[in-house]
Formats: structure tokens, C-alpha cells, sequence
């Protein structure tokens, strides 16, 4: 028996509460975001159309909010899907498989968002 180091308990409840607390903050400020998108469309007299679209995010601060929204929503996700491939998938390659395609698609996502973003 050692004497020495700590011992570290991989498992318990306590390890995923702050998975849960990032899935309640990233929830609300997608919340957040919506309510601030659909304030914009409802409050202006514009038709809705490409003019609308293009002028409520050429303005920097609702690039901003989109921009925290798209890693928002992109962490978000992988927490989610993260622990399905934990629960759900038992043999260790296809699960780490699994994370790696996870990961690559999601980084892929927001870069696409983010590049459409700029363009604006």
C-alpha cells in the first residue's frame, strides 16, 4: 500500500455539476439571444427579407452576441452529445471515435457560422 500522493475518486455526482451548470448558462444566453434577435425583427417596419437580415447584424454588438452564441451553442452541444457517447457507447475506440468525429464537426460548424458572420 502506498503512503504517498492522493487518491482521486473518478466517480460521483459532484463531477458533473459543472457540465450542468455550463448547460443552464449556455441555455440562457442562447434564450437571451433569441429574444434579442426577435425584439429586433418585431420592433423595426421593414419587410423581412435580406435588408432586414443584413442590417440587424451589420451592427457590432448583435455580431458580438452572435458570435458568443455560436460557441455558446457549440459547447452547449458537446456537453450534450459528449455524455450520450459516454452513457450510451461501451467499447472505448468506437466511443473515442465517436468524441473525435463529435468534435470535428462541431468545430466545423462554428467556423462555417462564424465565416458567414464576417461576411455580413
Amino acid at each position: 500500500m502506498s503512503t504517498f500522493g492522493t487518491k482521486r475518486i473518478v466517480v460521483g455526482a459532484h463531477y458533473g455539476l459543472r457540465d450542468w451548470l455550463a448547460q443552464r448558462a449556455t441555455a440562457v444566453l442562447m434564450a437571451l439571444f433569441t429574444i434579442a434577435l426577435l425584439a429586433q425583427i418585431l420592433l423595426t417596419r421593414q419587410p423581412l427579407g435580406y435588408d432586414l437580415w443584413a442590417g440587424i447584424f451589420s451592427q457590432q454588438w448583435m455580431k458580438f452576441l452572435t458570435f458568443t452564441l455560436i460557441i455558446s451553442l457549440g459547447y452547449h452541444a458537446w456537453v450534450g452529445v459528449r455524455d450520450i457517447w459516454m452513457d450510451y457507447v461501451k467499447p472505448v475506440g468506437l466511443r473515442l471515435a465517436l468524441h473525435v468525429f463529435t468534435l470535428v464537426w462541431l468545430s466545423g460548424c462554428a467556423g462555417w457560422a462564424i465565416q458567414v458572420l464576417w461576411r455580413l
